[in-house]
Formats: C-alpha cells, structure tokens, sequence
C-alpha cells in the first residue's frame, strides 16, 4: 500500500512540475532540482527549436523533411555539398524568397537546409544549449548575433508565417526573442543533461 501511495505521489508531483513548465525537474528517484531562471527562459527556446518549422531544416540527415508530420521531401531532395541541394536540383529552383500558396510551395530568403553541424534532432536541452553557444556549431554567432539572429533573420521569421498548411510554433516570435534575452541575460546557464521541452 505504501508503494502505490507513493507512486501515486510521483505521479501527481510530475503532473504539477509539467504545468508549472518545468520549473522543476526530477532527477533519479525522489531528488528534485530547481531550474535557474536562464535556463527556464531556455525551455522556451528549445521548445521552438524542437517545432517542424525548425527542425525540417535543422536535420541531422541528408535529406530535408517537410510538413507536420516531418515527412522527408518528395523526389528525392538532398542536401547536396553546400546544403543548397544537388546540381539540377537546387532549393532555389522551387523555393522562392516569399511562399507560393498556389503550388503549396514555402519560401522565404536564402531557403537552405541549416548545415549538418547545425543539426538538433535528437539533443536534449543541454546538448541543444551548448549547440547553441558553440561558435563552430551556430554559424560563428556571438550570443548578441544569435538575440539578432532569432529577432531579424527572414528565414527565422518564416516560420510565424509558413503559408497554407503548416502550422506556426505555438510560442510567438517575439516571446522567443524575449526567452532569448533573458537566457543571455542570465549568463546563458546551459540545462542539465535530461531534459527535453516540447
């Protein structure tokens, strides 16, 4: 009877650390660690940078996957040498710099596959926040350059305006301009390994 109670316990504890956003996670069996501020603001960007308008193109694979449901894209796209698509098969010939609604098309300015190294499939939040501040992995991006990066860049911001049929990340584009900031601003405190935010 004591184990049920205190699964029963467990259960309801988890319940309250998921609707409070993860203020609080758990580690092993009965041990609780308290997020800092900076890295509950970076819950909220990981929570974007796990949406399909982000890792469609954030891939780990060879090939760009489209749509909700991440299915990889049709005619056999690659990411070709300098993820811009093989030759006769450039993103360019189909994506354009704005979205073709008629032809179900998306685009938006300099539309290519982010490049491998920039991968985040798979990363938990600590594997994604040290992706993040790691120059060889965020396009040689100060922490300054990726505030301005995710508050200017167009391709960035296609993802609020993706065109008919895709859905837009539940978190607006200026709440993660401001989950940004306040990471920085917190000395950019990296999560412990074990967490992932959706």
């Amino acid at each position: 009877m004591k184990t049920r109670i205190g699964f029963i316990a467990a259960v309801v504890a988890l319940a309250a650390l998921v609707s409070s956003g993860c203020a609080a996670f758990s580690i092993g069996l009965g041990v609780t660690k308290q997020l800092t501020p900076s890295q509950k603001a970076f819950s909220t960007v990981a929570r974007v940078m796990r949406h399909p308008r982000c890792l469609n193109c954030h891939t780990v694979t060879d090939f760009p996957r489209v749509g909700d449901d991440r299915r990889r894209h049709r005619m056999n796209v690659r990411r070709g040498p300098k993820d811009h698509g093989v030759p006769g098969m450039r993103c360019s010939a189909c994506h354009q710099a704005r979205n073709q609604d008629e032809a179900g098309v998306p685009g938006a300015p300099h539309w290519a596959l982010a490049p491998l190294s920039m991968g985040w499939e798979g990363l938990d939040d600590h594997a994604l926040a040290k992706s993040l501040l790691d120059r060889a992995k965020n396009g040689d991006r100060s922490l300054a350059d990726l505030v301005r990066h995710m508050a200017e860049d167009p391709l960035v911001g296609w993802a609020w305006a993706p065109g008919k049929g895709r859905r837009a990340p539940a978190v607006s584009r200026k709440e993660l301009v401001d989950a940004m900031k306040e990471w920085v601003a917190g000395g950019a405190d990296v999560p412990p390994p074990g967490i992932t935010s959706y």
